[in-house]
């Protein structure tokens, strides 16, 4: 009946298409024998979604004496892009094959830039993106592409610093996430126990049996007693109304009891450490299996980064301290979709948009190809397929970068830059910074001698750039109501109150950029600004 009702049959980005949809498409197409397909082999990049690349690469010998139009003139990007992502695409063996060409522009070449750090890697994007605007630009001629969601981690907090207003693309900022608010929300449980709100978006997560209804009860006991909900779950077992899910609650009050005792003798991310063996959240991510649940567990342990980063960059690192100091960047950003502001997004995300200049940032061994990909030659396929979507979102300039060393997901490794990259000519790509015998052609990481040389702040600091942290050992300052002080993240303010709190003070400060902060003073890391 369908194939005599559709005489034709009409199929659009037909290499994204899976099996089922296939054979849904040779029988709708059998009768007539009528069929069209567009499709570019080349940006088949959806397999973890059930895409299959030899529907495309078989459609010749399924529908024999079909006519193929091939669409190589390219009206988006110059001609330096072009021919890179012509290069790279070239060593995958899966392919139709075509060559991109345009009758534009040459345009610049390609600029790689190799880190010292991540830090100086978002320094690096933060600085470029400054520059690009100062010329007369726009914040959203500027897109920054990664390979997952785990590294806006510290791109973010570099535009927060400079002020560069920004969105995510098809997803929501680090501290945003679901995953890593129910770690904060353990920490904060942790900080502080009769944190009821928090306290009750972890009890059951992961889940341990413990239902809405008994939650319910125990909210009620507590309100009645004029005691906090934790001590209630603590000894669930004298409350007749808690029986069924009394032994669950203290098994679970127990935990964080352990946990808080370890937060008086362990540094922030040895308890993080600690946080994740006890709950079993992280193990239950990776136990799942799925892609989503893959993101969401390297969300979790790339958390861990953010202590790490805490901790070097104050004297006195304390879990209430690092809490101050996430309570910085966990705003919901206030802007309009339509807003200008840089737009940042996996390289996925990235397919059939384009961008005036494109960052594509973390282009390591290990990253860029994933390390899943290494070693099994249809994923590098898919890996670089999915280059080749990247370096075409460009129109007029391309930025790639990677880091000798990083620290991702709360470890430190150093990386070889991407094969992707080698594989461009030189002649369509300026490469910076090389250290000599940094590649992806070394025979080992540890054979390399990495030169000494000043980060990208150093050569080219931008003005809204921030100062660093005052090394450890350095005293805390002290301060005064009416003083202007530096902060690494909102500039510069003036203290407008304080307030003595134990053996610490809380301080409010009143921002030029127009927000008013609370901070406690050893964890805010300021700066004495001179008038």
């Amino acid at each position: 009946y369908y194939q005599r009702k559709f005489r034709y049959v009409l199929i659009d980005e037909y290499q994204d298409t899976n099996k089922l949809q296939y054979l849904l498409a040779s029988k709708l197409a059998g009768g007539w024998g009528n069929i069209c397909v567009v499709g570019d082999d080349d940006q088949s990049i959806y397999k973890f979604r059930g895409a299959t690349i030899e529907n495309i690469l078989s459609f010749e010998d399924e529908y024999k004496g079909c006519r193929v139009i091939r669409l190589e003139q390219n009206y988006r990007s110059t001609a330096h892009i072009l021919e890179a992502a012509n290069a790279v695409i070239r060593n995958n063996v899966g392919r139709k094959g075509k060559e991109l060409w345009t009758n534009g522009d040459t345009g610049e070449t390609i600029e790689l830039y190799v880190a010292d750090n991540e830090h100086d890697e978002a320094r690096y994007v933060a600085s470029k993106i400054m520059g690009n605007y100062g010329k007369g630009g726009t914040w959203s001629d500027n897109a920054v592409l990664y390979r997952m969601n785990a590294q806006s981690h510290q791109l973010e907090q570099a535009f927060k610093r400079n002020g560069i207003p920004y969105r995510i693309f098809g997803g929501m900022g680090f501290f945003d996430r679901a995953e890593v608010k129910d770690m904060l929300a353990y920490l904060c449980v942790i900080a502080s126990p009769n944190d009821d709100l928090r306290l009750t978006r972890i009890i059951n997560n992961p889940p341990r049996g413990i239902g809405d209804r008994s939650v319910e009860l125990a909210m009620g006991i507590a309100a009645k007693n004029e005691t906090s909900l934790f001590e209630v779950i603590k000894n669930a077992d004298l409350y007749p109304e808690l029986s069924r899910a009394s032994m669950r609650m203290r098994i679970f009050a127990n935990v964080i009891s352990e946990l808080i005792e370890q937060s008086k003798e362990l540094a922030p991310d040895l308890l993080y450490d600690q946080l994740l063996e006890k709950t079993g959240y992280l193990r239950l991510l990776e136990e799942k299996n799925t892609v989503e649940d893959s993101a969401r567990a390297e969300n979790v342990k790339e958390l861990k980064t953010s202590i790490i980063n805490y901790k070097s960059e104050t004297t006195e690192p304390t879990l209430e301290g690092y809490l101050a100091d996430v309570a910085l960047y966990t705003d919901m950003d206030n802007y309009d979709k339509d807003a200008d502001c840089v737009v940042m997004m996996t390289m996925h995300s990235a397919k059939g948009l384009e961008f005036t200049n494109v960052f594509l940032v973390g282009a390591e061994e290990g990253i860029f190809p994933g390390i899943k990909a290494i070693g099994e030659p249809d994923e590098m396929e898919e890996e670089r397929r999915l280059c080749y979507v990247a370096i075409t979102r460009a129109k007029k300039k391309l930025c790639i970068s990677c880091a000798r060393q990083r620290m991702l997901f709360g470890k430190t490794t150093a990386n070889r830059v991407s094969r992707f990259i080698d594989e461009i000519p030189d002649e369509h790509i300026e490469k910076r910074n090389i250290p000599r015998g940094y590649g992806y052609s070394e025979k080992s990481s540890a054979q390399r001698e990495y030169a000494q040389r000043p980060s990208y702040q150093t050569k080219s600091r931008p003005v809204s750039a921030p100062v660093q942290a005052a090394a450890k050992s350095a005293p805390a300052p002290s301060f005064k109501v009416g003083e202007r002080v530096r902060h690494r993240a909102f500039g510069d303010g003036q203290i407008t109150k304080m307030t003595p709190m134990g053996n610490d003070q809380l301080i409010e400060i009143s921002f030029d950029g127009g927000v008013t902060k609370k901070l406690m003073l050893r964890a805010a890391a300021l700066h004495m600004v001179k008038i």
